[in-house]
């Protein structure tokens, strides 16, 4: 299988050379937080796969909604339509965050989500009169792999390929404390990256 997929599958974020010297895993199946190879070797899948599978692999409770879900309505788009399922999330997720955030935009993935709150972003201020398009991000994140989410990350692995492609963007301490100066409390960190980016808003 490793051959096959060699040939057939794009694998992200791995150079292929890598391969030869740290070769793809294959797995046979998932359970809980356990990824477990075709000799029924345990690894511990602490990212999630990505952060997707935060409940575990096969959740019982999961399936079961999918299951009930798969029976009736898999998937239909939102755009001119609407269904019971995603009203009753948007309410639920109104309910978490009052006030002035009561609608939920759905968004297959992480970097999708960034994109359209950009997106967001930009279009709020240009029918406010105002067109703002510049980002802050904080030094050191990522926000994803797409051209826009790309643009607000600040890890160099990811973006220097891609650099003429990108949008120009902002960047501001992170209050990460790991990141002080030696011998800089946390407050004292936390206070000087605020005060950072209340400079960046004066200028």
């Amino acid at each position: 299988m490793l051959e096959r997929s060699l040939r057939a599958v794009w694998h992200p974020c791995t150079q292929m050379k890598h391969h030869e010297t740290l070769p793809l895993v294959p797995i046979s199946r998932a359970e809980g937080v356990w990824l477990y190879d075709f000799e029924g070797r345990r690894i511990l899948d602490a990212i999630g796969s990505w952060w997707v599978n935060l409940l575990g692999h096969g959740n019982p409770r999961i399936n079961a909604a999918l299951r009930r879900q798969l029976e009736s309505l898999e998937h239909v788009m939102l755009a001119g339509f609407t269904h019971a399922p995603a009203v009753e999330l948007s309410e639920r997720l109104a309910k978490l965050a009052p006030g002035r955030l009561g609608h939920c935009f759905f968004a297959s993935d992480g970097a999708a989500a960034v994109e359209i709150a950009l997106k967001m972003s930009y279009h709020y201020w240009r029918n406010s009169g105002r067109a703002k398009s510049g980002f802050v991000t904080l030094s050191n994140s990522y926000h994803g792999e797409t051209l826009g989410a790309l643009s607000v990350t600040d890890i160099a692995l990811y973006r220097d390929t891609y650099a003429p492609l990108l949008r120009a963007s902002a960047q501001v301490p992170s209050p990460d404390w790991r990141l002080a100066e030696p011998g800089e409390t946390r407050e004292e960190y936390a206070r000087r990256c605020a005060k950072a980016l209340e400079e960046h808003f004066e200028r």
